[in-house]
């Protein structure tokens, strides 16, 4: 009865053992294993095997963060004996930082980081979530307090990308690789913000003054283009009547010329009278139809309306 007992016990703690020995690791997660207290091994996923009591996993502190009942970020810290190396990502509180022009501004972020070395992850850094958190919060600073408030709010990508590096690089010694960076939100205080508001609605008001005054003007030249342009139409339009009246002249005159030359006339005789002919006219045509002013030379007018009759009755023969 007393050798079944401790046979018993000792399959049980065979058992035991067999089970203390065995190791199963998640995808995308390793386990750091010390033998006696020193490095001996890194886990991969699957089954492993190690040594009960002498082989121990070592503990790594990691973050969670959730948000809390008023909106706010919850943040707790738990020992793990396994590290998660898939991509993570820190939502840090929102923190004050001092801009160049000396206005505080509330600001927070994300980070996105990967553990890429294990190893380093756990040894070279003794609190590593804590240690991602400072670095990025005094880098943060340290980037916005290089900048205008209006930079600041206009140049996330800018911000986002010097973060970015700066941590990459800090971070590089303890295994971490930072992948991205995000500002979430920029809240300048209430007195800065209404301030803005104001500065924006000018603009908006001077832009419409802009296009209003741009508008008129447009329109403006494109009236005086057009009154220009009728103008131009105008005179061109008179200018060809003009010459198109000069060359009818021109050729009426030719052929009474040629009349006159066939009769053996004078044509400057005929050209004269017509012309005083013309002048009469003008003079007679008051209210009362009275001629008003006879020149001295209205013998010649006769004599010449004489020759024009001649003409014409020779013409008719």
């Amino acid at each position: 009865m007393g050798l079944t007992i401790i046979a018993s016990l000792i399959a049980l703690l065979a058992i035991s053992f067999t089970f203390k020995g065995l190791k199963i690791v998640q995808q995308s997660e390793t386990v750091i294993i010390e033998r006696l207290g020193k490095y001996h091994k890194t886990l991969k996923s699957g089954l492993n095997i190690i040594i009960p009591f002498v082989d121990k996993p070592r503990m790594i502190i990691w973050r969670y963060s959730s948000e809390g009942p008023m909106g706010n970020t919850l943040v707790r810290y738990v020992n793990e004996n396994r590290i998660d190396l898939r991509e993570t990502v820190y939502d840090f509180p929102k923190q004050n930082v001092i801009t160049r022009d000396n206005i505080v501004t509330e600001i927070n972020a994300l980070i996105y980081f990967q553990v890429m070395d294990p190893i380093r992850a756990v040894y070279e850094i003794a609190n590593l979530p804590q240690a991602i958190e400072k670095l990025t919060q005094t880098s943060l600073r340290n980037v916005i307090g290089e900048m205008d408030l209006d930079d600041t709010l206009s140049s996330r990508d800018t911000i986002n990308t010097k973060l970015q590096e700066i941590l990459d690089d800090a971070t590089n010694k303890w295994g971490v690789k930072v992948n991205r960076v995000e500002l979430q939100d920029i809240n300048p205080p209430m007195d800065i913000r209404e301030a803005m508001e104001k500065q924006m609605r000018a603009e908006r008001d001077k832009r419409a003054t802009i296009l209003e005054a741009e508008g008129f003007k447009q329109s403006e030249v494109l009236k005086a283009e057009g009154d220009r342009q009728a103008e131009i139409n105008r005179a061109e339009g008179e200018a060809s009547a003009r010459i198109t009246i000069a060359n009818a002249e021109a050729e009426a005159l030719k052929v009474v010329t040629e009349a006159i030359k066939e009769t053996s006339g004078d044509p400057v005789n005929y050209l004269i009278a017509m012309k005083y002919l013309e002048t009469l006219k003008e003079m007679t045509s008051g209210e009362d139809n009275k001629v008003v002013y006879i020149p001295y030379e209205a013998t010649g007018v006769l004599s010449s309306v004489g020759g024009i009759k001649d003409l014409l009755v020779s013409k008719g023969s």
